[in-house]
């Protein structure tokens, strides 16, 4: 079985949806600042590194031809040719020439090449050579009888070829004949070139032929087989006197300067396609492809060079090793081999069908293990030595070369050297566990690690027949694509956490600072180390690139160097990582597609450039569009117009290593974003103020050179100009005034509010006072009525008493039997019983308890007499007649008709009670 090898460098692949223009692409250019521009089917495009632009063909015909002079780009087309320039805005326009100079085409012509020399410009048709003087803008034409073919540009000479007619020469502004060759009237000519004194002529059809003296001869190269067969469209000389052949059905092939070819390069390994319409070699040694469909970037000078399985045959590549100038592949498909040097097809090793995991160099000898068990590899034979399954991993035992040890993916397997022969000796009892890392740390103890259980440790037997003892480490975490080896006689286990180096005092392991940076959590693909013990590198692998440490040669200082090369692209196979020292700094590693060749000669560390390209400007409304503001000044943005886009790029095309940005705008984002492959920005709504924008990249571990800056200011607002400001200040002046009088004002009626509540509220005071006051005088008239009304009470019923008693000591006398001798005593008795004093005091007094009451009834009741009153004073006083009958000195009886007679008197009603009507005046 053989499979075509073949290395290739990088290739960077935009199809027309990448560049948002027609599939056709037939000429190929770049600018001072290395903007890549394309002639398109349907206009310029331009590539910056971060995106791609496309400027219509200004009379909407396909764009045949394009070359960059100083600042300007000049196109042809159909009836058409001019230069486009770029304007402050960042912005390319087109300025016709051919307008200005008012040519006159014949029909249908269309240019389809541009060269420059001195101050002149040319333009080539497939009927006449126009030629423009830039400094003069002087203009002429080169006629031709007959049909140009193309115009190639050799040193200072121009050379053009016509069909049936031969190669020419420009000389004075004369075609003259170079070579009338039938070879080269038949045969279409793609270029010439100068090679070593003569000129070289390549054919679409022959292959290269050598003019010298007009004699015209086959070039003999090794390369002759191979040209003969392919149709070649396109050609150009690369600087370091290479050439690359782009052909109409084959790809592009790469010749050495004496005709070997180093690469040929088509579909089936890189290309998007296979006919190749231009090529252009940049300032960078990339060359561009211009194909039938898409536009292709070949990394020529990349540190990597690719190998891709295109048919699956060989698969992921899990292993590989170099032995006797043979490079071995250990896939998932079986062992293959090629010679080192040279393109020569991959071979299968018969009987290696399967899973290779180990390939190693023991002693001079090659060891592969296999799913299916141990072989030792004769160049091209494979012999089995150990049928025992799944042989991860194959190790020396130490201070003993007959003997070593295997892990499988039962445990552990010794190996016996007898007779020059190696065989299986036994298997290591009491351990069943898969031993795909496992490391000696003294002669009979060894570390064995299992990425789902964990890390074991073992005590074997003086003769490893067994193992004494098993203990699980509870210092080591157990990890996905962990991995356990030995660099520089150090035992190392790396896990996501870092790596762990093996204190032989302490007898554990201790996480190690300097050697856990080659394991990146950030970007965290596998924990695998790999140790290359010819170039003393321990590699470890992350999502961004590949890791590697080294010791200086001088010092002997360890240093990691990191090599940008992102996973995505080398496509490792997880876990199972692998990298190979092939020759010098050259090195293998190995991926899921194949294996890339990384040449740690070629990294060069160049200072990349950063430019800002373009700035747009736009309001929040739906309908409004960017507009491109100049890139030159520092304008102030109107406050709606504050959406503003930055576009910027880094002119580097590597396929391997991408342009990264990091942004921040002072003024409001004072700190860098996040690194992203995203080469513009839009910044939203913003405030008014004054603003710098800054914007700074990478390119792998290099960043750029400057970093590119724009400083804008947004206005403020109308509501915030300085005229409304000063509308604001007097407005404000003017309120406040109106504010401080309306206070004023306020705080007045206020104050004769308080005032006249003051005021109110002394009288209410003053009033309540003197109801206080009365309240007192009140309470003291009431008090001495109340003592009056008592004296009153006290003196009536001290009379009431005394008459009683008089009363009933006159009915005692009177009931003696001599009462002549009484009657001066019952004079006296009847004296005091109608004493006139008694009733004088008891008149005062009543007149003092009840003002006026006496005169009162008086009034109303002028007919009363003296009696009368007396009655009406008792009555008022509540009295019984009972009560008031020794008052009056009369029986009860009389005092009733008394009453009777005083109703009478008062003319009051039947049913009108006296008592109540006295007590109611």
């Amino acid at each position: 079985m053989k499979v075509k090898a073949q290395e290739r460098p990088p290739i960077n692949v935009f199809n027309p949806k990448d560049y948002g223009a027609a599939s056709q692409n037939w000429s190929i250019s770049q600018s001072q600042n290395h903007h890549i521009y394309v002639a398109n089917n349907k206009g310029l495009l331009e590539y910056n590194g971060a995106k791609w632009n496309l400027y219509e063909s200004p009379n909407e015909t396909i764009i045949r031809s394009v070359q960059v002079l100083d600042s300007l780009i000049y196109t042809g087309s159909y009836h058409e040719f001019g230069y486009w320039q770029r304007d402050n805005f960042g912005v390319l326009n087109y300025t016709s020439l051919s307008e200005k100079l008012k040519v006159e085409f014949l029909e249908d012509e269309e240019f389809w090449n541009i060269q420059a020399f001195g101050n002149s410009v040319i333009f080539q048709s497939l009927d006449r050579i126009h030629i423009y003087n830039k400094a003069t803008e002087v203009y002429n034409i080169v006629s031709f009888d007959g049909d140009i073919t193309n115009l190639f540009k050799e040193g200072s000479n121009f050379y053009f070829q016509s069909l049936n007619r031969g190669l020419f020469k420009i000389e004075s502004g004369s075609a003259v004949l170079l070579s009338g060759d039938n070879l080269l009237k038949e045969n279409r000519v793609i270029n010439v070139y100068n090679h070593y004194g003569s000129l070289l002529v390549l054919t679409q059809d022959n292959g290269f032929f050598k003019l010298d003296n007009n004699q015209l001869m086959p070039w003999d190269i090794p390369a002759n087989d191979v040209l003969t067969e392919v149709s070649v469209f396109s050609s150009i000389k690369l600087k370091d006197n290479k050439y690359i052949l782009g052909t109409i059905s084959d790809g592009v092939i790469l010749l050495s300067q004496d005709g070997y070819i180093t690469h040929k390069i088509d579909k089936s390994n890189g290309l998007s396609n296979n006919t190749v319409l231009s090529i252009y070699e940049d300032v960078n040694n990339n060359i561009w492809l211009g194909l039938d469909n898409g536009i292709n970037c070949i990394n020529l000078n990349s540190p990597y060079s690719v190998y891709f399985d295109k048919t699956g045959v060989i698969g992921s590549v899990y292993t590989s090793e170099v032995h006797r100038d043979m490079l071995y592949l250990g896939t998932n498909q079986g062992l293959f081999y090629k010679p080192l040097l040279g393109n020569s097809d991959f071979q299968f090793i018969k009987g290696t069908q399967g899973q290779v995991w180990f390939l190693g160099m023991i002693n001079g000898t090659l060891f592969c293990g296999h799913d299916s068990g141990t072989f030792i590899i004769n160049d091209t034979v494979a012999t089995k030595i150990s049928d025992v399954k799944g042989t991860w991993q194959i190790k020396p035992l130490p201070d003993n070369t007959s003997e070593m040890i295997q892990g499988n993916y039962d445990g552990l397997h010794v190996l016996q050297k007898n007779d020059g022969k190696w065989r299986l000796k036994h298997k290591i009892k009491n351990f069943n566990i898969s031993s795909r890392y496992f490391e000696f740390v003294e002669d009979n103890e060894l570390y064995v690690s299992h990425e789902y259980k964990g890390v074991f440790k073992l005590k074997l037997n003086d003769s490893l027949t067994e193992v004494f003892t098993v203990s699980l480490d509870t210092v080591l975490k157990k990890s996905m694509n962990s991995s356990l080896i030995r660099h520089n006689n150090n035992v190392l286990y790396s896990t996501r956490e870092g790596v762990f180096k093996y204190n032989e005092l302490a007898k554990t392991f201790e996480s190690d600072s300097l050697l856990g940076e080659l394991i990146s959590d950030a970007d965290f693909t596998s924990a695998k180390l790999v140790s290359d013990t010819k170039t003393n590198k321990l590699w470890s692998f992350s999502g961004k690139g590949v890791h590697y440490l080294t010791s200086s040669k001088l010092s002997g200082e360890q240093k990691i160097f990191t090599v940008p090369f992102p996973e995505d692209i080398r496509k490792d196979v997880s876990g199972y990582e692998s990298v190979t020292h092939i020759n010098n700094q050259k090195f293998l590693l190995g991926s899921t597609t194949g294996y890339v060749i990384l040449d740690l000669n070629k990294i060069t560390n160049k200072e990349p450039e950063i430019n800002i390209d373009q700035i747009t400007i736009s309001s929040l409304e739906e309908s409004s569009e960017e507009r491109f503001i100049d890139t030159t000044k520092a304008p102030e943005l109107e406050n709606k117009e504050n959406n503003i886009r930055f576009s910027y790029s880094i002119s580097e095309f590597l396929k391997t290593q991408p342009p990264e940005y990091r942004y921040k705008l002072e003024g409001i984002y004072d700190n860098w974003s996040d690194w992203t492959t995203d080469g513009s920005v839009l910044f939203k709504n913003l405030p008014y103020g004054e603003y710098t924008f800054l914007v700074n990249g990478k390119v792998g571990n290099q960043n750029t050179l400057n970093n590119a800056t724009y400083t804008f200011r947004i206005k403020r607002p109308w509501f915030l100009s300085n005229i409304f400001i000063a509308v604001y200040v007097v407005a404000f002046l003017l309120l406040s005034l109106f504010i401080h009088n309306l206070y004023k004002r306020y705080y007045r009626k206020q104050r004769e509010r308080l005032m006249q509540r003051t005021t109110r509220e002394f009288e209410l005071k003053e009033l309540e006072n003197k109801q206080q006051l009365m309240r007192f005088r009140n309470d003291k008239l009431r008090e001495d009525i109340e003592n009056k009304n008592r004296e009153l009470g006290v003196s009536t019923m001290n009379l009431i008493k005394k008459n009683e008693f008089l009363s009933s000591l006159k009915q005692e006398l009177e009931s003696i039997d001599d009462a002549s001798k009484l009657n001066k005593v019952i004079r006296i008795i009847d004296k005091n019983l109608n004493n006139t004093d008694d009733w004088n005091l008891f008149q005062e007094a009543f007149n003092n308890a009840d003002k006026d009451f006496l005169k009162k009834v008086k009034s109303m009741h002028p007919n009363l007499t003296s009696n009368d009153l007396r009655l009406c004073a008792y009555l008022r006083l509540n009295l019984s007649s009972k009560e008031i009958a020794p008052l009056l000195n009369i029986s009860p009886r009389s005092v009733e008709v008394k009453r009777y007679r005083l109703r009478k008197k008062m003319e009051l009603p039947h049913e009108a009670s006296l008592s109540d009507y006295i007590l109611e005046i």
